[in-house]
């Protein structure tokens, strides 16, 4: 442990998913407090026990429904509770929706608006006042499909939502500056996890975005948690506003 987050109390999303499992056991590992939450039980409990028989801190809530403010400030209050602080907050928790125009209900959208939106907004709005007092980060977590299309992906609302991920993180960091606030994001390319692993098996999709990508492979989600590490730590300490791009150079051709 080379302790880049020690001390710091950190709040961290979706914790029972594959990114957010990983980003829970790479923090802790550097020193953090965790908190975590995620709507099912029984992985974000398993992401618990995993953290704590490695010899870290961690607490969490299950069920946690972000898309509710009030399961927010729960979740918010659990960690200044137990910890008295939030230094760091990972926005990394999302449903994504996959549809064309043609066929999108008005529900759906809106739903989908929810899940990767407002979520964000009512986390970020609930941690706010404990950020300003710890002069803390925000990383939220956007998308490659937040700033590029592809043919093969029905992705209208996941591509709108995540383009305004990316402008929330600019427009955050701006008002959490004179607070000593530093507000990022991450915009994964294909990252291999339990939610992607099917279709990235995929022999047409899979075979076309795999040869896309320079490095020719798909990114693992230790990959994605090393980069909010980064962020997270002093170690950025000059680094605010920008969408980090983590997709082994899928976008540069």
């Amino acid at each position: 442990m080379s302790g880049r987050l020690s001390g710091k109390v950190c709040l961290v999303t979706g914790t029972g998913g594959s990114m957010g499992r990983a980003s829970a056991v790479t923090f802790a590992r550097e020193g953090a407090r965790l908190v975590g939450c995620d709507v099912a039980v029984e992985p974000a409990e398993e992401t618990v026990e995993i953290v704590r028989a490695a010899g870290g801190e961690m607490v969490s809530l299950q069920p946690c429904r972000l898309s509710d403010p009030a399961d927010c400030a729960r979740v918010v209050e659990l960690a200044v509770s137990e910890f008295g602080q939030i230094d760091v907050l990972f926005n990394l928790a999302a449903r994504s929706h996959f549809h064309r125009l043609e066929g999108f209900g008005d529900e759906e959208w809106t739903s989908a608006q929810q899940d990767e939106v407002n979520l964000v907004f009512y986390l970020t709005r609930a941690a706010w006042p404990h950020l300003k007092a710890s002069r803390g980060v925000v990383v939220n977590m956007a998308s490659l499909n937040g700033s590029l299309s592809f043919k093969l992906l029905a992705s209208l609302a996941h591509t709108t939502n995540k383009a305004a991920i990316i402008g929330m993180t600019r427009q955050l960091a701006m008002e959490g500056s004179d607070d000593g606030i530093r507000v990022n994001s991450i915009s994964p390319g294909f990252i291999e996890s339990n939610s992607t692993r099917g279709e990235l098996e995929d022999e047409g999709f899979g075979r076309e975005m795999r040869d896309r990508t320079l490095l020719g492979r798909f990114g693992q989600p230790e990959e994605v948690a090393n980069v909010a590490l980064f962020l997270a730590s002093d170690e950025s300490s000059y680094v605010t506003g920008i969408d980090l791009v983590v997709d082994g150079a899928l976008k540069v051709w």
